[in-house]
């Protein structure tokens, strides 16, 4: 039996009673895609049997532009399963495709192992694109806490051949994307602490330089110990001059990652000279919680879809 894939719903259930105990989602959203997908844990590389998607296909012809979905949970836990259910259905509405992926968590891998399944996930899809009717020219990295950093290394790292794992399997086939969209992602692991606190956020939301923290965990090291890898899993390190359009959102209430860790991304792509766009949601925190909707909200929802249908239409074919 495949011990990672029968721990797969112990973490996820984990994950729950930690986000009903924090009173906030790492997903975005308080509840999932209710769609059966089209494709179920579909293998897209071949090595550990964590590397696998979801593929959702809208109505219609097609080909279909894709949203490659990567999940929060603090590079510990969470699953593919974490398709926000407003967003998603609208991505589907519009016309998009969804591939959700699972990657190497840090119990199972340690950084640089959820970049290189990221970045295999999308050689697969490019490469496999007219076996499931999807463009490989319009490929959108969308990723929420943990997995809003991961999204980002896939848009300033397209041009990064280390991360590009030939063994995981469609070796020669580009990894790069045509569109970001980071939600409250972390950027900095070594400057998270101090941000918390010049914000004023809580004791507890101080310990990310500990060693039982998600970054130490998914680095392999503590924080501080390790600025070398910390500087490697900073998307920062890899901007380009060619890097696709961003948009960037945050919580104005989110010190579960801080407010200038994620907003400092969007700082040095502007600096650089890149398409960025940062949106600070008011009102909010590390993702939407309970009942009330405003990364999920209707017109925020609307406000990614005319970001995406924008940039996509200028990608270049």
């Amino acid at each position: 039996m495949n011990t990672t894939s029968r721990a797969r719903p112990q973490l996820a259930l984990l994950l729950a009673a930690l986000l009903a105990l924090a009173g906030c989602s790492l997903l975005g959203g308080p509840a999932n895609l209710s769609v059966t997908p089209a494709q179920k844990d579909l293998p897209y590389a071949s090595g550990a049997g964590t590397q696998k998607l979801d593929l959702y296909l809208p109505q219609g012809s097609g080909p279909f532009p894709v949203i490659i979905n990567i999940h929060g949970g603090g590079f510990k836990l969470g699953d593919k399963s974490m398709v926000g259910a407003a967003i998603g259905q609208a991505f589907l509405d519009a016309g998009y495709a969804i591939a959700s992926i699972d990657y190497r968590l840090s119990g199972e891998a340690t950084f640089p192992a959820a970049v290189l399944d990221a970045k295999a996930a999308v050689r697969f899809l490019r490469a496999n694109a007219a076996k499931y009717n999807l463009d490989p020219n319009k490929i959108v990295a969308f990723g929420q806490s943990a997995g809003g950093n991961i999204a980002a290394m896939l848009g300033t790292s397209g041009d990064i051949a280390a991360f590009d794992d030939a063994k995981l399997g469609s070796a020669g086939v580009s990894s790069r994307v045509q569109a970001v969209v980071d939600w409250f992602g972390p950027i900095d692991f070594g400057q998270m602490d101090a941000q918390a606190k010049a914000q004023g956020c809580s004791s507890s939301d101080q310990t990310h330089n500990t060693a039982s923290s998600f970054e130490s965990l998914y680095l392999g090291a503590t924080v501080p110990s390790a600025p070398d890898l910390v500087k490697q899993a900073n998307p920062i390190t890899y901007i380009s001059a060619d890097d696709p359009p961003f948009l960037i959102q945050k919580g104005d209430q989110d010190c579960t990652v801080p407010i200038e860790n994620t907003k400092m991304l969007a700082d040095a792509l502007k600096a650089a000279g890149n398409d960025v766009q940062y949106d600070l949601l008011a009102g909010v925190g590390h993702g939407d919680s309970g009942s009330t909707l405003v990364f999920e909200g209707s017109a925020n929802i609307q406000r990614v879809l005319t970001f995406l249908k924008e940039k996509l239409a200028a990608a270049p074919a």
